[in-house]
């Protein structure tokens, strides 16, 4: 038994990283006959269901998309609505994440967030930064594009300062700065709703991911619907450009 399993008991075969796209909040309020908002509110409680099962199921990582750079086309009230939602649970919920050894991380453009909740994120992953169970990851105001151009710049940056040359720019050195750059690979991307586009998540880091696409929207999928991602997945034979004889052979 290798030295990860010891530590984190996953079943084999199962996902170090799961990634999820969360969508269908305002289908499921609309079906109901409620505000967008109560929508956004129900999804709260999956989002704890589902980070409750994926820290017992032994994830290393889970990765959720809570607001894209899109995002903010949306109705200016349910922009504020959301960021409300976002405050109160950098808020209330850090406590929780901290008391059961998880780490939290925030990934995204900060700047366009206000001030007050640039002052949370910091104060939130502050005080989990050194729990050594779970890492949670929220992406907020968060783009592929962008975290790819983003690390392009940063790049540029360093040929511009004489800190790198720009043969030296490869696929690994581009990948070192990319946000999760010192996390497992995505295994996994899960996306709700029924909806099967990556709406800008994760390009870079998708690019080997297995993919699960859920009839069920957002506030309608909880734990058992979590299981039922992660069994799909169990079943999966993962080749990464190898023939299937290859690729029973590595996984023997």
């Amino acid at each position: 038994m290798t030295s990860t399993q010891l530590s984190h008991d996953r079943r084999p075969g199962s996902p170090r990283h799961v990634a999820i796209i969360m969508d269908g909040n305002n289908r499921w309020a609309r079906s109901r006959g409620l505000s967008g908002v109560r929508g956004h509110r129900a999804g709260v409680d999956a989002v704890r269901a589902v980070i409750r099962r994926a820290a017992e199921r032994k994830v290393e990582t889970l990765t959720l998309f809570a607001f894209s750079s899109e995002n903010w086309k949306r109705p200016a009230a349910e922009v504020s609505a959301l960021m409300e939602l976002f405050l109160m649970a950098l808020k209330r919920e850090v406590k929780k994440l901290d008391d059961h050894d998880i780490r939290l991380s925030i990934i995204g453009e900060r700047r366009g967030f206000s001030a007050t909740i640039q002052q949370q994120i910091q104060r939130a992953e502050s005080l989990t930064r050194d729990n050594q169970g779970m890492h949670l990851v929220i992406a907020a105001n968060y783009g592929g594009r962008w975290d790819i151009a983003d690390a392009a710049r940063r790049l540029a940056e360093r040929v511009e300062s004489g800190d790198l040359v720009a043969a030296d720019i490869d696929e690994q050195a581009l990948a070192a700065e990319i946000s999760l750059a010192d996390e497992p690979a995505v295994d996994l991307c899960i996306r709700t709703s029924g909806e099967q586009r990556l709406s800008n998540f994760l390009l870079w880091q998708l690019a080997y991911a297995e993919f699960y696409f859920s009839p069920l929207l957002w506030p309608d999928f909880d734990a058992d619907a979590f299981d039922d991602a992660l069994d799909d997945f169990r079943r999966r034979q993962r080749r990464f450009g190898m023939t299937d004889e290859q690729a029973e052979v590595q996984g023997a």
